[in-house]
């Protein structure tokens, strides 16, 4: 009879712990399967001329950056100024994936907020950003010379992680 009380009530508490666990990770950490793998290559038009097509194999033999944003993500708002003071640092070409979004929104945005991009690339079906595995926006990626990916971070970019995390990496792959 007392077995009977105190498995389910030892049960529950086992899931306690697990959910308890669960809560305290942070989602953004969660590794990417692309992580040292090739990055999807791709041609799509440019968000300013639509006419103008760019290929992600030009950029082979370089370090360069990829930030997956759109105007109507609330979250790239936030990281918009840090992502300005990193694409003044020249320490690599910062190239936009503009996702899922309406043209002349992204424009609008640009033009209002500055843009930090060589080039925004205008991902309108979201085939690209499923390619990179994109669950949410904003996301940026580390590209070596080689064209694999070397780094993934899902949401905002801070100040301490440009310097701490993606700087020192982008320094260590133009070594």
């Amino acid at each position: 009879m007392k077995t009977r009380v105190w498995l389910p009530l030892a049960i529950f508490f086992v899931l306690i712990g697990f959910l308890g666990v669960g809560l305290r990770l942070d989602p953004r950490l969660l590794p990417s399967p692309l992580i040292d793998k090739p990055a999807p290559q791709f041609t799509l038009p440019s968000v300013h001329v639509l006419d103008r097509q760019f290929s992600s194999g030009s950029l082979e033999g370089q370090v360069w950056v990829l930030n997956v944003w759109a105007s109507w993500c609330v979250a790239c708002r936030q990281e918009h100024d840090v992502l300005m003071d990193f694409a003044a640092r020249q320490a690599v070409p910062v190239y936009g994936l503009n996702y899922k979004d309406q043209r002349a929104d992204a424009l609008r945005w640009l033009n209002e907020r500055g843009d930090p991009y060589q080039d925004s690339l205008f991902d309108l079906d979201g085939r690209i950003g499923v390619d990179f595995g994109v669950y949410g926006v904003p996301e940026t990626f580390v590209i070596d010379d080689l064209g694999r990916i070397r780094y993934k971070h899902a949401g905002p970019l801070t100040p301490e992680l440009v310097h701490d995390v993606i700087l020192p990496l982008i320094g260590s792959l133009n070594d």
